[in-house]
């Protein structure tokens, strides 16, 4: 494949990124439009060892973090809607959460992208999640059976700054739980305790009221049914602190982004 066809394969998601970086689909493209004469004056950029998409979001980023303002610390306005916000999180944070988040792209190539090492990586995209979170705080439930997986979910959820209202270890314990107080945010696992589903309690659940969920599973081919609920968020056993972090936060932001365009259309 030729230099001008992989740019063309990636351009639209480097737009995609730009815009959600920048806050501003004029700036996005600005900085677009100059990574793009980056690479007209030196082509080989992408003629190296690194995959093509990962060269052109690394060659974005050098001129990106090349504008001074665009790393100093950002003055959060808590007036915004919550389809703003993501423009206020710290540059640096921000840029990790939506690199894996949004983009889709792993640990190691992200590091790669941002030119830091994975721990580094990992730390941005936590403090992405707490800065996301301190706008969006909201109450988990954790459907797991397996003691030390959910005592590693809950420490990372609380580290981003939301509140566990409680950990299920079977459907009816899931069902029980999420009566009293209905939670903001699900974190299911599949194959429970007593022989139940997290499947099961989740579509029961949705049944009495809407919240998004996250599945976290050693078995991902099983959710690939095309039934409700879809997929959206989903992350494979074994899985790392940053991916926890960076969805929890994603599948928040994105929730609250569509009820307020709900009530927009109203």
């Amino acid at each position: 494949m030729s230099t001008s066809q992989a740019v063309a394969l990636h351009l639209p998601f480097l737009r995609r990124y730009a815009r959600a970086l920048t806050g501003s689909q004029g700036s996005g493209d600005s900085y677009v439009a100059a990574t793009l004469e980056a690479l007209i004056g030196d082509p080989g950029v992408l003629d190296g060892a690194l995959e093509p998409r990962v060269a052109l979001y690394r060659l974005f980023t050098k001129i990106w973090n090349s504008v001074s303002v665009n790393n100093a610390p950002d003055m959060a306005d808590r007036g915004l809607p919550i389809d703003q916000r993501i423009a206020q999180i710290t540059s640096r944070p921000r840029q990790a959460f939506l690199l894996i988040a949004l983009e889709g792209f792993s640990e190691a190539d992200a590091a790669q992208i941002l030119d830091v090492d994975t721990r580094d990586l990992t730390q941005l995209v936590e403090e992405s999640g707490r800065e996301l979170a301190a706008e969006i705080a909201t109450d988990v439930l954790i459907i797991e059976d397996e003691p030390f997986i959910a005592m590693d979910l809950e420490g990372l959820v609380q580290g981003l700054g939301h509140r566990v209202i409680g950990i299920a270890r079977t459907h009816a314990e899931a069902v029980a739980l999420a009566k009293p107080k209905r939670p903001g945010l699900i974190l299911a696992d599949i194959q429970l305790a007593d022989g139940s589903s997290g499947l099961d309690a989740v579509n029961e659940l949705l049944r009495t009221f809407e919240v998004p969920v996250i599945f976290i599973t050693a078995y991902p081919e099983r959710f690939l049914t095309g039934e409700r609920p879809e997929p959206a968020f989903l992350i494979p056993k074994p899985f790392q602190p940053a991916t926890i972090s960076a969805v929890v936060s994603q599948a928040l932001f994105f929730e609250r982004k569509a009820k307020r365009s709900e009530r927009r259309a109203s």
